[in-house]
């Protein structure tokens, strides 16, 4: 599954610079990810460093992009490659 930032975030720029992949940016009213660079860290950390330093825990799974570490993984050298 691909990770996703949900409304009540409160916009405290945490997230966006621990991110390997570049995929958190400043939304219209929030920060959102894409889920075609979100790789849940796979290839670059053991865990997500989004949902490591968020202060309120606003970054859940997206249950509509379910994801298996394969194709993250795969998503990964994809992007690592370009």
């Amino acid at each position: 599954m691909s990770l996703f930032i949900t409304d009540e975030c409160i916009n405290c720029d945490v997230c966006e610079p621990v991110c390997p992949n570049e995929a958190i940016f400043q939304g219209e009213e929030i920060y959102e990810i894409n889920p075609d660079l979100c790789t849940e860290c796979v290839g670059h950390f053991d865990q997500p460093q989004c949902q490591q330093v968020c202060p309120i825990s606003c970054i859940p799974l997206d249950p509509d992009r379910h994801e298996t570490k394969e194709q993250l993984m795969e998503k990964y050298l994809r992007i690592t490659s370009a």
